[in-house]
Formats: C-alpha cells, sequence, structure tokens
C-alpha cells in the first residue's frame, strides 16, 4: 500500500475507532485522497489522463461508442502534447503506459467496438496509470 493511502486508511480507521463512523466514512470516500493519492506519479499529475479513462468508460456504459471515440481522442491528443515534459521522467513508466493507452484506443476505435473488450483494456488502463504512482 502506498504511504499516503496507507496513512488515509490509518487515519479513517482511527476517527472510526473514536465512535466517529460518519467522518471517517468522509475522509475515505467524500473528500477523494485516495484517488488523488493514485493520480500522483512519477510522471507527474496523471488525474487529468485518469479522468479522461474514466469519462470513456462511462460513455462505454452507456453504449455511446461515438462519444467514447470522441473523448478517446482527448486523451490520445493530451498524452502525446506532454510527451516531451513526462517522459524524461520515467522513460519507462511511461512507455508502459503509453502502450496501455494504445490498447485503450485500439479498442474503443475498433470498426464494431465490444462493450466487454473496451471496458477491459480502460480498466486495464486506470490500472496501469494507478500503478505509475
Amino acid at each position: 500500500m502506498r504511504p499516503v493511502m496507507k496513512a488515509v486508511v490509518l487515519a479513517a480507521a482511527f476517527v472510526a475507532a473514536a465512535g466517529l463512523v460518519d467522518q471517517a466514512q468522509r475522509i475515505v470516500v467524500g473528500s477523494g485522497m485516495i484517488a488523488q493519492a493514485l493520480a500522483a506519479s512519477k510522471l507527474g499529475d496523471l488525474s487529468r489522463y485518469r479522468q479522461i479513462v474514466v469519462d470513456v468508460s462511462a460513455l462505454i456504459d452507456k453504449g455511446d461508442f461515438a462519444a467514447a471515440k470522441g473523448r478517446i481522442k482527448d486523451l490520445e491528443t493530451s498524452w502525446d502534447e506532454a510527451e516531451a515534459a513526462l517522459k524524461p521522467r520515467d522513460a519507462a513508466e511511461w512507455h508502459r503506459v503509453d502502450k496501455s493507452i494504445d490498447r485503450a484506443l485500439a479498442a474503443v476505435r475498433a470498426s464494431r467496438p465490444d462493450g466487454p473488450a473496451c471496458k477491459a483494456s480502460l480498466q486495464e488502463l486506470l490500472g496501469v496509470i494507478d500503478a505509475a504512482g
């Protein structure tokens, strides 16, 4: 467990043990601290890319593949534009994320996109982004 996540979990456990369950839930869920901790990376803040993946996933859930294709284009464009700044920070990690983005792009842009395959590639990409931290 990452140090920041561990601190959030320990703080929530301490508050819950003190009988303040509602406050503990707000620490973990309401604040979004875990998502923010996961978004931090050797490559810098990847939260904007992560948000695009979440958006695309929601569009896939709705069956709106045309909108998903448009939104994933935002991911491709912004990732490519940031390459010069991100890649020198950790080239191996950048390539890992880039390859996962390529797989998600291929799944969403397929001539006949398969919902479960798209979701799987997007979930894998979220995992790669989260692990980059």
